[in-house]
């Protein structure tokens, strides 16, 4: 037993049966909030292959939870222009695309180089 086991046993020993029970549901809280905790992102890709007849929309979202790592509020504008290309702009779906994963693929080295 470490030293605050035997510390918190000897609090709760003094304390009348409410008091205990107070206590037991507090640590309860505390274990599940401890336990719904947002798991570690991943440091690395998870690559997912592009599927057939994709969306540029599709895309981002496909990127996105490649890349978890990424800000991608840091990338808005850079993604918001090159979906405006294929939308607005008439530009090909699948050239957008490309240039949607070099985007991702970029920032997810630059932030790489930045944590070495």
């Amino acid at each position: 037993m470490n030293r605050h086991e035997k510390r918190l046993l000897a609090v709760v020993r003094e304390l009348s049966e409410d008091g205990q029970e107070q206590v037991l549901a507090f640590a309860e809280f505390l274990h599940l909030r401890q336990a719904r905790t947002e798991p570690p992102v991943p440091t690395e890709p998870i690559v997912m292959a592009r599927p057939e007849g994709e969306s540029v929309v599709r895309a981002i979202k496909r990127l996105a939870a490649s890349y978890p790592m990424l800000d991608r509020g840091k990338m808005l504008n850079e993604t918001s222009t090159l979906m405006a290309q294929c939308v607005m702009g008439g530009r090909p779906t699948e050239e957008v695309i490309d240039d949607l994963e070099t985007l991702f693929r970029t920032h997810f080295e630059a932030l790489r180089s930045a944590k070495t």
